[in-house]
């Protein structure tokens, strides 16, 4: 992921935003296909107001959510390709057609613009689960079997694919309860109707802090520096990595020179010490990565999860 970030380095030492390849008089619309609140909506709102300064246009945020992000994702592959429609989604865009035969193609309906961020996904229990380490809540689980309960942004978003990957690792089962946005799934682990829930570290660590939940590890590679007492799960679950991940798409066949600005202008806002501030205030780090970095980070990731999501012979409506 790394490796790949650097091939953004050329546009991070652009020293200026080229001649606008669009009219600048019309406002930008990014769609986010999910419902507000959640932590690609926050990523695409924070990005939105700097990217717009760069590009000297005005940017909205459309949240569009349902359908595993399948009903925004369509919304920007059949606009018109002029850059002004663009989607901000992570990895729901990945397995869409793995859940949605019909789906829009990630690799040929859209054009990749740029990566734009990254953050730890924290692993919370309700507080009345029997468990205060990785051990005992694994052991806790294989107890359980189906009769636990894990709540989840939708099927396919990257909370459940987190989900699917644990089972595969640790050979746990449990229930996946899907939600239609991350607010609605806080709300029932929190007044204890789930067991448990794999998301955004923003968003569950204060309710640990508060003792509304109890968290248990993070789930990348190393620890997270938002929580940095918490052990990862690939201590008790080896190979077990998974992280939230944004990204900026426009529709298939806008034209080379936009796709460029735009990336540019992504660039140019991801550099902004405030912005980093932003992102690290929001338990996200900058990613940044052009169209090709963009293009070589989804191919894996869809190669990585759809056989995941597959296997659990989950379906879209």
């Amino acid at each position: 992921m790394h490796r790949r970030a650097l091939l953004a380095a050329p546009l991070l030492a652009a020293p200026a935003l080229a001649k606008p390849a669009l009219a600048q008089s019309r406002s930008i619309r990014i769609v986010v296909p999910f419902a507000a609140g959640g932590i690609i909506d926050v990523a695409a709102r924070i990005l939105s107001e700097p990217m717009a300064q760069a590009l000297g246009q005005t940017i909205v945020i459309e949240n569009q959510p349902g359908a595993g992000a399948l009903i925004g994702a369509r919304t920007v592959a059949r606009a018109a390709p002029d850059g002004l429609t663009l989607l901000v989604s992570g990895a729901a865009h990945s397995v869409m057609q793995a859940l949605y035969p019909d789906a829009p193609d990630p690799a040929r309906d859209f054009a990749p613009v740029t990566l734009i961020s990254q953050q730890p996904f924290l692993l919370a229990v309700h507080p009345s689960v029997p468990a205060r380490d990785l051990a005992g809540f694994l052991a806790w689980l294989r107890t359980r079997g189906d009769k636990a309960t894990f709540a989840t942004t939708g099927i396919g978003a990257a909370s459940h694919l987190a989900g699917e990957l644990l089972k595969k690792l640790a050979g746990v089962d449990f229930t996946v309860v899907p939600y239609r946005g991350t607010p609605q799934a806080v709300t029932d682990l929190t007044a204890g109707r789930v067991d448990f829930m794999i998301d955004s570290q923003t968003l569950l660590a204060p309710l640990a802090r508060d003792g509304q939940v109890f968290g248990l590890a993070v789930t990348t590679a190393d620890r997270s520096a938002m929580l940095p007492e918490l052990p990862t799960l690939a201590s008790a679950v080896p190979g077990f990595t998974s992280s939230s991940w944004q990204a900026l798409y426009a529709p298939a066949n806008t034209p080379a020179p936009a796709i460029a600005r735009l990336a540019e202008a992504c660039a140019t806002a991801l550099a902004q010490p405030a912005t980093q501030r932003r992102l690290a205030d929001s338990g996200l780090q900058g990613m940044p990565g052009g169209p090709v970095a963009l293009a070589e980070f989804l191919a894996a990731e869809t190669a990585r999860w759809a056989p995941i999501l597959a296997a659990t012979g989950a379906r879209g409506g």
